[in-house]
């Protein structure tokens, strides 16, 4: 059985990366602060997965949850890369990397 105090320490953990990247990617104006907080709100799910695994009451489901951490992890990634070749490319159009004045992101 675990401990209830763990249990809410981990989720409540994982709630307060989840508004702290919430709240930044609402109010951010700037390009990479946005990505950083995509980021910090992808990390809470992570370590919801990796919670949920290590409690699972078997272990194939343990691997599961682990295994989807490890994916979302390499997703994150990928976004990661993509969003930093956006940045340069606005950079080199516009001079700036303000998420307002990209305009020539819209279709």
């Amino acid at each position: 059985m675990t401990d209830p105090f763990a249990t809410a320490g981990f989720l409540g953990l994982s709630g307060a990366l989840l508004v702290i990247g919430l709240f930044g990617i609402l109010t951010r104006r700037n390009f990479i602060l946005l990505l950083i907080s995509i980021e910090i709100a992808i990390n809470a799910a992570v370590l919801n997965f990796v919670y949920f695994a290590a409690y699972a009451p078997s272990a194939p489901i343990a691997l599961e949850g682990q295994s989807a951490a490890v994916v979302v992890i390499a997703l994150a990634a990928t976004e990661i890369a993509v969003g930093l070749a956006i940045v340069l490319a606005l950079n080199r159009v516009r001079g700036s990397i303000n998420v307002a004045e990209s305009s020539e992101l819209k279709l």
